[in-house]
């Protein structure tokens, strides 16, 4: 072990100074619970976590880990260790990669487990240091690999005495780890939810065939088939889905919504059950809402510069509306919410409207609309308007009267976000003239319009460069060259993709906008004189992703439509 003291490695690694080395050493000194250096520096944001769990692995001359490899892990070495100890201690056993043990611990001076472990796995263990983040993903890994359907006659073997498990809709969440001592279809379910959370799935969707049900996950906005269930399962598993979400289970003629929290090592996920009744059986879509990975930064959300810089200078207007617009899962509430995020300080009074509330965001006064009382859209926002807010965000315009309130709100200084499911942005002015809304009022309250769609970003893993497919060529109407594909690998699920990033169409209302408005034009001229003053469509702004290696052709066509004739000029 080196006679070094953390503090001294910290400075000799990371630049640590001298002053703030002595500050957290006072603060330490003062504290009556003992606080260990490293810990006070990271909480002080003078080094980072990783930073502190190397130079504690150069004090103790013990290995460090950045991440565990998954081939790393051996079912054997861990069956007869409990879960909660391995959580709680923050400790795994894995191989080694030379025949041997290799006990990886976020703490150092936790000797007492490694102890432990070790007269269980016998002489001969080794430390190693790693991220207690890092460990807690292995874990997980770990219960995903070897906790599936197929153990489930262990289950009907388990502990009577076993502790229950309870979930409710609101409160409490379960945490999806503690699979024994449970019933085979809480396991199925189990199983089936931690497998969709680990592939990074959204939606899971139960449908019924003939002879069995299937279960596909939608990963990065496109279906895959997860597994294939007996049929015989299927009424204990929508009942076992129904209780979590507190749904009746008895009912099975009407559609039912419900929603519930569960729980996977330190990740919470909301859940959105929608139970429809088919010919079949009850048909199952669960929506998975995980906040640890939800981005709620204008930055990150994969606009291109100008347009990021032009909506992040428009938002901070005094008064006006800004419609988001797509189809369904195209990004738009959360394009919101990172708007409210930026706007949410403690001189602004922000409320919303919405449809349901997907996130919590502190300081905001945010209402869920409940038709089944007459509390809509329009109603919420009547009695809204008299909390004196400067923000407003409207989930949805769906009905003339919403329009009217939203844009007269926005007249009378407020500033108001909203959705509109409309393709592009021009079709958006010309949705709130059918609506019934008075030319004069939409040209006079409109700051710009946003159309946005999701593409999914190359697995960085796997990417390599390719000829581009002549049909690509011929649809975006590009030169011959190499672009950049994704091959497909275990990091990316062997889709070739790896997340989602967001594309835009950016139209700002100027004077022409407004004089065709007033004139009633249709959305074709209002999109080519707005392509004429200088904005990018959705499928151009795609093409320059394409350009920088983030994603495919393939993907722009997938998630655009043809353009116009008038696009076509701009595009040359």
């Amino acid at each position: 072990m080196s006679e070094k003291q953390i503090g001294q490695i910290l400075q000799e690694r990371t630049g640590l100074d001298d002053e703030a080395l002595a500050g957290a050493l006072r603060r330490q000194s003062v504290l009556e619970v003992h606080r260990r250096i490293g810990r006070l520096l990271v909480e002080e944001s003078r080094v980072s976590e990783e930073e502190v769990m190397r130079a504690l692995s150069e004090q103790g001359e013990l290995p460090y880990l950045q991440r565990i490899d998954p081939d790393r892990l051996d079912r054997n070495l861990v069956k007869d260790i409990p879960l909660q100890f391995l959580k709680k201690r923050c400790i795994l056993p894995v191989l080694d990669g030379e025949g041997g043990v290799l006990i990886v611990t976020s703490d150092p001076l936790d000797v007492e487990s490694f102890d432990s472990l070790s007269n269980i796995l016998g002489s001969g263990c080794r430390r190693a240091l790693c991220l207690p983040d890092a460990i807690e993903e292995a874990i997980s890994r770990y219960f995903y690999q070897h906790a599936g359907v197929e153990e489930e006659s262990d289950a009907e073997q388990g502990d009577e005495g076993a502790p229950r498990v309870e979930l409710s809709t609101d409160e409490q969440a379960e945490d999806l780890l503690n699979l024994s001592a449970t019933a085979p279809v809480i396991k199925m379910v189990n199983s089936m939810f931690f497998q969709a959370a680990r592939s990074r799935a959204s939606d899971i969707h139960l449908e019924y065939f003939e002879d069995d049900i299937r279960v596909r996950l939608r990963i990065d906005g496109v279906l895959h088939d997860l597994q294939r269930l007996p049929l015989q399962h299927a009424s204990a598993l929508v009942s076992r889905l129904k209780v979590m979400a507190n749904l009746d289970i008895a009912e099975k003629r009407l559609p039912q919504d419900g929603r519930c929290k569960i729980k996977i090592g330190e990740d919470e996920i909301d859940v959105r059950l929608s139970v429809i009744p088919t010919s079949r059986g009850e048909r199952v879509v669960l929506r998975l809402l995980d906040k640890s990975t939800a981005r709620l930064d204008l930055g990150e959300l994969g606009f291109s510069a100008p347009v990021a810089a032009r909506f992040r200078a428009l938002v901070r207007s005094p008064h006006g509306i800004i419609p988001v617009t797509g189809p369904t899962g195209s990004g738009k509430t959360t394009t919101l919410y990172s708007s409210l995020r930026e706007l949410n300080t403690e001189e602004r009074n922000i409320l919303t409207v919405e449809d349901p509330i997907e996130y919590e965001l502190p300081g905001v006064g945010q209402m869920q609309i409940r038709p089944r009382i007459d509390l809509t859209f329009a109603n919420c926002l009547r009695h809204l308007l008299r909390h004196d807010p400067d923000v407003i965000m409207v989930g949805e315009i769906r009905d003339p009267e919403t329009a009217d309130m939203a844009i007269r709100a926005a007249l009378t200084g407020h500033m108001v976000f909203s959705t509109l499911h409309t393709n592009d942005s021009a079709t958006a002015i010309t949705r709130l003239l059918d609506m019934g809304v008075e030319p004069y009022l939409v040209s006079s309250s409109i700051l710009a319009i946003l159309a946005q769609r999701l593409v999914r970003v190359i697995c960085p893993n796997c990417r390599t460069e390719t000829p581009v497919d002549e049909q690509a060529r011929f649809a975006l109407r590009i030169p011959e060259g190499m672009v950049w594909t994704g091959q497909g690998c275990p990091e990316c699920l062997h889709t070739g993709f790896r997340g989602r990033i967001s594309i835009g169409e950016f139209l700002e209302i100027n004077e022409t906008i407004r004089d065709l408005i007033m004139n009633r034009a249709s959305a074709e001229h209002i999109k080519r004189a707005a392509i004429a003053g200088g904005m990018k469509t959705l499928r151009e702004d795609g093409l320059d992703k394409v350009r920088n290696g983030i994603t495919t052709p393939e993907e722009v066509i997938r998630v655009t439509q043809d353009a116009p004739a008038g696009d076509a000029q701009a595009a040359d």
